[in-house]
This record gives structure tokens, C-alpha cells and sequence, in this order.
């Protein structure tokens, strides 16, 4: 195990707001459903290489977050979530699923601290990054719970440059599904990761191939990014995913220091 060294920067130490806890990394919200990630997956704390503190958001799964047409159930468990969080001590949120897309201005505006609601965050970004004549390939998990609501609520503008396909309904990826379908999932759910690997690549190379225009690849969720390096070589594309805006936010609120010489 590698340790760092002491930052000799700080010498004297002073409580922040009402935080209880110290040297915290992001807060992540997790649906209080039950099923396993690979490393790289955001449930599972092994891959990160910075600190992660979980909170459940009580009462709220999957079938509420995605099926459920009416989503102002979910909202007061969020924030409770949230604001524990923030009172745990972590410098910035996170959710787990790219469609908390839909609470990210409710809860950017709840607590004190950045808020990454949603991977699709990264998508007016990766936009101005292609140029307007290409596509940014959003890759969801189902494509029909997608809505205007979910893009406008982190910055991207209905109809824009972006193509969306979806994981499951539109390539049928079934290792998804059999952690996330609360339709046809088993009572404890499972994948393969060979499996998984393998229809995750098909997906993104049959995008690519029905949609030549797109530039950069956004992989909306959770469970994809695992993958992402693996797909990666066989489409040579930018590739963006909740592993990537995650590490942006620990950079942002924990800058990382230089060494080298001149």
C-alpha cells in the first residue's frame, strides 16, 4: 500500500462549517436497492482512488428513479441524503445513476458543496469539445426513461448535437438488465462480467456504425465505465463516463499539488 506524505502546506487545522468528519472525498447517493458493481462500478468503493462515503437515499429504488412517471416522491429522501453528507464533512456529490439527472438543480441548490447529479453533465462539455458538426454518442440504460427534462436539467439543449441509444432497448443488453430490470431480474441479481463486457462493446461499435457522426462517447450509466477502456479500442473515440466526471470533482475540491522541476 502506497501512503502520502503530510502536506506541509497545513499547519494549523480549524472547523469547517458544521462538518464532523475531516480529509473526506465525495459523497455518493446510492438507491436503496439491492445489486452488485464491478470495480469502476460507483457502488463499489475498491477502484476509486480517492475517498468515497456512501448514503442510501431511504425508500428510493430503481422502479421509482426510472418507471415511475411522478418523481416528486423521490425528492425529500434525496435531500435528506444530501444534506447528511454535507454534514458528514465530503467536499462535493454525487449519485450513482445518470438519471438523478432530473434533481440535479434541486439539489445544487439544497446544499453548500458541488453537486455531480448525473454522468450527463459532462455532455454540453464534450459538445463544445467535438464542434457542432459531430454527435456526442450518449449510451443510456433505457432509452425510453431518457426525457427533456432529465437533459435541460444539466445543461443540454433538446435536439443539439447528441444521439441517444439505449443499452437495453435498443441493443439488448441483458446483463443490464438483470441488475437493474426490476421486471425480469433474479431475486439476486448477477452478471458476468465477460458477458457484460462483450455486449457493452457491441452497443457502442453498432452506434458508431449506424451514427458516423458522432465524435465522443458519453456512457450515461453507472455500470458502464468499467467497460469503458475496453470499448475505448475498438471504436478509438473519446471516451466519458461517471468514472471520468468523478474524477474531475475530487480534482476540483481537492487540488492535487506539482512536482517536477525546471
Amino acid at each position: 500500500m502506497l501512503y502520502k506524505n503530510r502536506d506541509m502546506g497545513i499547519t494549523h487545522m480549524k472547523t469547517r462549517k458544521n462538518h464532523t468528519c475531516y480529509g473526506m472525498g465525495i459523497g455518493i447517493l446510492i438507491l436503496d436497492d439491492v445489486y452488485p458493481g464491478f470495480p469502476g462500478d460507483v457502488r463499489n468503493a475498491s477502484a476509486f482512488p480517492y475517498p468515497v462515503q456512501y448514503e442510501i437515499v431511504e425508500g428510493i429504488d430503481i422502479k421509482q428513479l426510472l418507471w415511475e412517471k411522478d418523481k416528486s416522491p423521490c425528492l425529500e429522501p434525496i435531500q435528506k441524503a444530501a444534506k447528511k453528507l454535507e454534514r458528514m464533512g465530503c467536499k462535493a456529490i454525487a449519485a450513482e445513476c445518470g438519471y438523478f439527472a432530473y434533481f440535479q438543480k434541486a439539489i445544487a441548490g439544497f446544499v453548500d458543496i458541488p453537486v455531480f447529479m448525473s454522468s450527463l453533465l459532462q455532455v454540453p462539455f464534450i459538445q463544445n469539445t467535438i464542434g457542432p458538426d459531430k454527435d456526442v454518442g450518449i449510451l443510456c440504460y433505457q432509452n425510453q426513461f431518457l426525457t427533456d427534462t432529465h437533459l435541460e436539467s444539466v445543461g443540454i439543449t433538446p435536439g443539439s448535437n447528441y444521439i441517444v441509444k439505449g443499452a437495453s432497448d435498443d441493443y439488448r443488453c441483458t446483463e443490464l438488465d438483470k441488475l437493474w430490470n426490476w421486471e425480469v431480474r433474479p431475486e439476486k441479481p448477477e452478471a458476468v462480467y465477460e458477458i457484460q463486457e462483450k455486449q457493452m462493446i457491441n452497443a457502442c461499435v453498432n452506434m458508431c456504425k449506424s451514427h458516423a457522426s458522432i465524435g465522443a462517447i458519453m456512457l450515461e450509466c453507472t455500470g458502464m465505465q468499467p467497460f469503458a477502456r475496453a470499448i475505448q479500442r475498438e471504436v478509438d473515440l473519446p471516451i466519458y463516463s461517471w468514472g471520468t466526471i468523478l474524477d474531475f470533482a475530487f480534482s476540483t475540491v481537492a487540488h492535487r499539488d506539482y512536482y517536477g522541476h525546471v
